[in-house]
C-alpha cells in the first residue's frame, strides 16, 4: 500500500537518521543523506506486495538511479508534509498546502522526482498566493489521485494542459482564479463553476461576460428605481399616472400641498371654525376648492369620513351643489376637493349688483338654496352643510345659487339645519348678518329683527331692495318664516316639508305678481 510505505519510509527516516538531521534544511537532507543497504529490498517487497504502487513499473526500480528517486522522494515527502502543517505525518499526509511564500512553492515544485512518486495519500495541494509565473505547473498532475487543486493568485500563464487534467477522474474542485491563462473553450471547465476561473483568463468571451453581467446589473438597478419610482407615484403623486391607472377622486396630503403651494397665504380664501378653505390648482390645470379639516379627529372617524365619501360625495349630482371632485383622508390631513365657481358669493351680490334691489331675484336664489337641500335632506342624511350668504355662490352667469360648503356629519339634524335655513333667508331679506367675532351676536340679531317685525318691517328690510307695496306682505312672511325656523323651541320650528312649501308659494307667488 502506498500509505503504509509513506509510513514505513518516515518511521525509516526517524529511527535510523540522527535528530540533528531531521531537523536540517531539505536541501542539505538531499545533498548528505542515502539510501540504507537494504533500501533496495524493501522496495521490491513492496512492489510485490502492492504492484500498483508509483515506483513498481516496468521492473525500473532495480535501477540503482531509481532508487535513489524514491529515497530522495521520502524525504521530500517529510519535509513537505511538516510544511503544510498536516496533523500527524506518521500517519498520513493528505494535503500540500503553501501559502504566500513564494521561494518554498518553487523549492518544492522543481523536485520532480518527489512528484514522480507522489504518495497516494495526497488528496489536496494548495499553492496560493505565491507568484508562480510561467505555465501551469504540470507536475502536480503526478498525483492523479488528487480531489482539490488550488494555484489562485499567482502569474501563471499560457495554455491550460486540459488533456493532462482531464485523467484526474478524482478531480473535484479547481481554482484557478486571478491567474493570466490563454481562454479555452474546453468542455472539461464546464465541470467546475464560473467562481473556479474568475480573472484567470480562461472564461470564454470574457469581455462580453463581463458586459453581460454590467448590463444585468444596470438593468436591474434600473427595475428597481422605476419600481421605487412608482411606488412613490402611486402613494404620493398618482395625479402624475394615466388616469386608467389612478383613482381621480383620491387626493394624497402631496397633491394637497402641490395644488395649494404649500398652503400658502396667497392661496387661502377663509378661515372659519375648523375649516380652512383654499383654491387650489390641480395638475391638470383645473381649479379647485379645497376645504382642509383642522379638527384632529379619532381612527375611527377617519374611517368614517372616508366611507362616507366614497358612498356619498361621488354621487352628488344637484344643480344647487358645488361638484365633488374628491378628497383626502390621510393621518395628518383630511379635505374636501369640489369644483372652483368663478362667480361672486351672496354676499358680495346683494352689496354690489343691481340684480339684488329685485325682491324677485332673491326669491330665486333662495328658491334654489332650498331645493339644495331638500335634495340633500332627503337622498344624503349623512351630509351637513355650511349655510350662510357667503357660503352659497353664484354660477357664473349669476343666476344658479350652489351650495359650496358640506362636509360628513354626525348624521341629518334637521333642527339645525333648519335653524341654518332661517338664518340664510333672513340674511337675504336684510343683507345683514351676525357678527361672528362678537359674543351672543347671533342671539342679539334675531332678537333685533322680532323686535321690528311685523309692524316695523321696513326698518329692517335692505334699503337697496325696491318694495312694492304688494310684495310687502310677501316679504313680511319671509320674515316670520325666517323667525320660525331659527325659533330654538323644536315644537315652534317647522319640519323641512313645511319650509319648501312655503318658500315654493312665496316663489310663484312673486312670479305671478311679476
Amino acid at each position: 500500500m502506498a500509505s503504509s510505505l509513506f509510513i514505513f519510509f518516515l518511521s525509516f527516516l526517524t529511527h535510523f537518521l540522527p535528530f540533528s538531521v531531521l531537523s536540517a534544511t531539505v536541501l542539505e537532507d538531499l545533498a548528505t543523506l542515502t539510501p540504507p543497504p537494504d533500501f533496495a529490498t524493501t522496495i521490491t517487497t513492496n512492489c510485490l506486495h502492492n504492484p500498483l504502487l508509483r515506483y513498481c513499473n516496468n521492473n525500473n526500480t532495480s535501477s540503482p538511479q531509481d532508487i535513489v528517486e524514491i529515497f530522495r522522494s521520502t524525504i521530500v515527502a517529510s519535509h513537505l508534509c511538516n510544511e503544510s502543517k498536516n496533523p500527524n505525518c506518521l500517519d498520513s499526509f493528505p494535503k500540500i498546502r503553501i501559502h504566500s511564500r513564494p521561494k518554498t512553492a518553487a523549492l518544492y515544485l522543481s523536485f520532480d522526482f518527489f512528484w514522480k512518486f507522489c504518495p497516494l495519500t495526497v488528496l489536496e495541494i494548495h499553492l496560493v498566493n505565491n507568484s508562480l509565473e510561467n505555465e501551469f505547473p504540470t507536475n502536480v498532475l503526478s498525483c492523479a489521485q488528487v480531489r482539490t487543486i488550488d494555484l489562485s493568485y499567482n502569474q501563471l500563464s499560457g495554455s491550460l494542459p486540459v488533456q493532462s487534467l482531464s485523467r484526474l477522474t478524482n478531480l473535484t474542485h479547481l481554482n484557478l482564479s486571478y491567474n493570466r491563462f490563454s481562454i479555452s473553450n474546453s468542455e472539461f471547465l464546464k465541470r467546475f463553476s464560473a467562481t473556479s476561473f474568475v480573472h484567470s483568463g480562461l472564461l470564454p468571451d470574457a469581455k462580453r461576460h463581463k458586459m453581460k453581467v454590467l448590463l444585468i446589473v444596470v438593468s436591474i438597478v434600473v427595475v428597481i428605481l422605476l419600481c421605487c419610482c412608482l411606488g412613490w407615484l402611486c402613494l404620493k403623486r398618482p395625479d402624475y399616472l394615466p388616469i386608467t391607472c389612478r383613482r381621480s377622486n383620491k387626493f394624497t396630503s402631496a397633491m394637497i400641498d402641490a395644488a395649494t403651494d404649500e398652503f400658502s397665504d396667497q392661496r387661502l380664501v377663509s378661515k372659519r371654525d375648523g375649516v380652512d378653505t383654499f383654491r387650489g390648482t390641480l395638475r391638470d390645470g383645473r381649479e379647485a376648492k379645497i376645504e382642509v379639516y383642522t379638527e384632529k379627529v379619532s381612527k375611527e372617524k377617519r374611517r368614517e369620513f372616508e366611507e362616507v365619501c366614497e358612498a356619498v360625495f361621488l354621487k352628488l349630482r344637484h344643480k344647487n351643489l358645488v361638484r365633488v371632485l374628491g378628497w383626502c383622508n390621510s393621518r395628518d390631513l383630511r379635505a374636501l376637493v369640489t369644483e372652483w365657481t368663478d362667480g361672486e358669493n351672496v354676499e358680495t351680490w346683494l352689496s354690489s349688483s343691481s340684480l339684488a334691489s329685485s325682491w324677485r331675484r332673491r326669491l330665486r336664489v333662495v328658491m334654489g338654496v332650498v331645493e339644495g337641500l331638500s335634495y340633500l335632506s332627503e337622498q344624503w342624511p349623512e351630509i351637513t352643510f355650511d349655510l350662510n350668504t357667503s357660503s352659497v355662490l353664484l354660477s357664473g352667469d349669476g343666476q344658479e345659487p350652489l351650495i359650496s360648503q358640506f362636509k360628513i356629519g354626525d348624521g341629518n339634524n334637521s333642527s339645525t339645519n333648519i335653524f341654518k335655513f332661517g338664518l340664510f333667508l333672513l340674511e337675504m331679506i336684510t343683507n345683514l348678518k351676525p357678527n361672528e367675532e362678537q359674543e351672543d351676536s347671533e342671539r342679539r340679531y334675531l332678537e333685533y329683527i322680532r323686535v321690528h317685525c311685523p309692524d316695523n318691517v321696513e326698518r329692517v328690510v335692505d334699503k337697496k331692495m325696491k318694495i312694492e307695496e304688494r310684495t310687502l306682505e310677501k316679504v313680511k312672511e319671509a320674515i316670520t318664516l325666517g323667525l320660525m325656523c331659527t325659533d330654538k323651541a323644536p315644537l315652534k320650528q317647522p319640519n323641512f316639508t313645511q319650509v319648501y312649501d312655503m318658500v315654493v308659494s312665496l316663489h310663484e307667488s312673486s312670479s305671478r305678481h311679476h
